[in-house]
């Protein structure tokens, strides 16, 4: 006598989640960073799937970029080259004499600037993910700034990132599924920007 197997389970999140990582997989160089990457903007986004231009931390605001790199910085944390970063970085403020007498004062002004180094290598990284995940189908970027939303970087201007397509699988949405109506007394604003 021939039993059947039983059906299998319906896997429509997990299959969704599958397709996501296959196409990541596809359009990227660095998939497991650009998945990463998809993850964080996930966790922030609002309930449309936007993220940015800013991300409220303890009552402050942080550019979504600044937020996205501090985050991904311990990924690089045991990279030989970031490790040899600080030695580097002192060696260069002492020859031109930018390192203060003080120890405190001199360990933070090393401590800065690798934050810094570290940040703008980040953000190269970040834009190179975020780019093929854009010409994947699964980010849509603009900009917004003091006046309009524009499509081109500059004029004071900061990045949206909104996830698209498979990604909104990691909301624990649908990619068909309708966004969410936003309600009356949302609040669009975009912080407020300094001026230099």
């Amino acid at each position: 006598m021939f039993l059947e197997p039983p059906p299998l389970p319906h896997r429509g999140q997990a299959s969704d989640m599958a397709q996501l990582l296959d196409r990541v997989a596809r359009a990227s160089t660095r998939p497991r960073y650009a998945f990463m990457v998809l993850s964080l903007i996930a966790e922030i986004a609002r309930p449309d799937g936007s993220a940015g231009p800013f991300v409220m931390l303890g009552g402050r605001s942080t550019l979504l970029r600044d937020w996205l790199c501090d985050a991904l910085t311990p990924m690089g944390g045991r990279d030989a080259k970031r490790l040899m970063l600080p030695q580097k970085v002192r060696a260069e403020l002492l020859a031109l004499g930018k390192v203060p007498s003080e120890p405190e004062a001199a360990e933070a002004a090393i401590a800065a600037e690798v934050h810094e180094r570290i940040r703008k290598s980040g953000k190269t990284n970040l834009s190179r993910a975020v780019s093929e995940l854009v010409h994947a189908g699964l980010i849509r970027r603009h900009y917004q700034g003091f006046r309009v939303d524009h499509r081109n970087r500059g004029a004071g201007r900061h990045v949206v990132y909104a996830l698209v397509g498979r990604a909104c699988c990691l909301m624990g949405r649908s990619p068909g599924a309708p966004l969410p109506a936003l309600s009356g007394n949302d609040d669009r604003r975009q912080g407020e920007l300094r001026l230099n």
